[in-house]
């Protein structure tokens, strides 16, 4: 099961004004990618993170879509007992440290061997894939953790670094670009815009705000709810509001999405989904 138990258990009640995310009917797993590299191509290891494994897994099967057609190897390593790797931050937002540690131990025990053949990693969700950078290390103080996080890389990260032809005729169409909290802590929202402008010939806007105001389940809460939107419509919800209503909408983070949708109506989508239509249309 995803571990997502301990941080919802620290919510005293649910707002009704705000649906709750809906579990997916056929998540992501071995049916979607191999457990190791193939000899096909660059061998890469996709991190798939809880909430885009069982919530919108469409995310991760886009992101093999490309990174495949871009010349990777995609695999995804599974620990001997065959219960999906967590990078542990629901149980650090609930305070419940042990625990996390524990996922951190399992995570570094089953990609180290990998990283320490010189495979990296990649991972979608901000807050998750930049989790093993800084609270896994952290966490764990070893030389294996280390070596995971120096590993990691974004989606974004790892294609404005090996610029490969993606086979995108760019349409100079606008896209609206809203940067996750932790993209913009660790400064990899510039890598984000970099695949979108010179990748995938876009024109790029970047949206300037703060947090979204969702910052997982704050958005969610009876008590917070309120405060989220006023963070929301404080410069976020009003850009896309008045944006052009072909314009595409761009956010990394799956509380982002979320509250763009609920607030606007509008779809944003991961920027590995944008590139995945774009290159469907090249076909």
């Amino acid at each position: 099961m995803p571990l997502v138990a301990p941080l919802v258990a620290r919510i005293t009640g649910f707002t009704a004004r705000r649906a709750l995310p809906k579990w997916h009917a056929r998540p992501f797993g071995l049916g979607d990618v191999g457990d190791a590299p193939t000899g096909g191509g660059r061998p890469i290891i996709l991190f798939a993170d809880t909430f885009n494994r069982y919530f919108e897994p469409e995310n991760l099967r886009a992101a093999c879509r490309v990174l495949t057609a871009a010349g990777y190897d995609v695999f995804a390593p599974v620990p001997q007992n065959q219960r999906p790797l967590c990078c542990g931050r629901t149980f650090l937002s609930a305070g419940v440290v042990d625990r996390a540690r524990t996922e951190a131990q399992r995570l570094v025990a089953a990609l180290h061997p990998f990283v320490a053949a010189g495979i990296p990693i990649v991972g979608l969700e901000p807050s998750c894939t930049l989790a093993l950078r800084d609270e896994v290390p952290a966490l764990l103080d070893s030389s294996e953790a280390d070596a995971v996080a120096a590993a990691v890389r974004t989606f974004e990260e790892l294609l404005a670094e090996d610029r490969p032809d993606l086979q995108i005729a760019g349409t100079g169409q606008t896209v609206m670009l809203h940067g996750h909290c932790h993209q913009k802590a660790f400064d990899v929202v510039r890598p984000v815009q970099e695949v979108l402008g010179e990748l995938a010939g876009l024109k790029v806007e970047l949206i300037e705000t703060s947090c979204c105001g969702m910052a997982g389940a704050f958005g969610y809460g009876a008590d917070t709810y309120d405060v989220s939107m006023k963070m929301a419509n404080a410069s976020l919800l009003p850009a896309i509001r008045t944006a052009p209503t072909d314009a595409l909408i761009a956010a990394d983070g799956t509380s982002c999405r979320c509250q763009i949708k609920d607030g606007t109506g509008r779809e944003a989508v991961h920027v590995a989904v944008l590139l995945d239509r774009l290159m469907s249309q090249q076909r």
